[in-house]
């Protein structure tokens, strides 16, 4: 059972979204909070797998809020998913708040199937980012005050080739077919790869891993 807790600062939002995921078996909304601070509190104390975060809210905002509720879990392991709700789309907003630890956002206006799936998808510490998302989070990384080192000076000595090329591809975007067809491997075994990866890296989920990827210079934005 994937326990939510849901963030937005309109009351009939709230409301909306909790009838609809009540509705699932395997979804149970263990909470509701009104703006950030209130967002803070509810995860420590109700440690929730997912949080659906609105980003944009008065007082402490989504992004703030995505920050302090993962920096209170120093374990990625233990931490909650934060699933970001925007009604903008892409904008810079979302790419602080993915910066911040997010693993993914949606537009309020997401289909119910691909809310579901987005829940779903960060419960099991993959991402919802699509590549136009991840070249934007990487141009913007590239031009923080943090450069990249050069290449694989900051990655764990027990990485492994074949997990270096993995990694380079997750850094890109690939979803796990498009890394087994490009790497000539069965998409189970890209999957283990990856756990591996994410473990040894101690990384939360995709997000996670690309910044990594790219802060280790295994990814080049201009190459998107």
């Amino acid at each position: 059972m994937t326990r939510v807790l849901i963030v937005d600062d309109q009351p009939l939002q709230r409301l909306g979204m909790r009838m609809f995921l009540s509705g699932q078996e395997d979804l149970e909304v263990v909470g509701e909070a009104g703006d950030g601070g209130a967002a803070i509190g509810a995860a420590a104390a109700l440690r929730p797998d997912v949080v659906l975060l609105d980003i944009r809210m008065p007082g402490i905002d989504g992004i703030t809020a995505t920050h302090r509720i993962l920096t209170a879990h120093p374990d990625p392991t233990t931490a909650p998913r934060v699933l970001l709700l925007t009604t903008f789309g892409l904008d810079d907003y979302v790419i602080s708040g993915l910066e911040a630890g997010a693993s993914g956002f949606l537009t309020k206006d997401s289909e119910p199937e691909a809310i579901l799936a987005a829940i779903r998808a960060v419960a099991t510490g993959d991402a919802v980012l699509t590549p136009n998302a991840t070249r934007q989070l990487l141009d913007r990384i590239a031009t923080s005050n943090t450069p990249p080192r050069a290449a694989h000076s900051n990655l764990p000595g027990q990485i492994t080739p074949r997990e270096r090329d993995i990694l380079t591809a997750l850094g890109h975007g690939m979803t796990n077919r498009e890394i087994a067809a490009h790497l000539h491997l069965a998409e189970s075994t890209v999957k283990n790869y990856i756990g591996r990866i994410f473990t040894k890296l101690d990384a939360r989920d995709r997000v996670h891993a690309t910044i990594i990827a790219f802060r280790a210079g295994l990814v080049d934005p201009n190459q998107h």
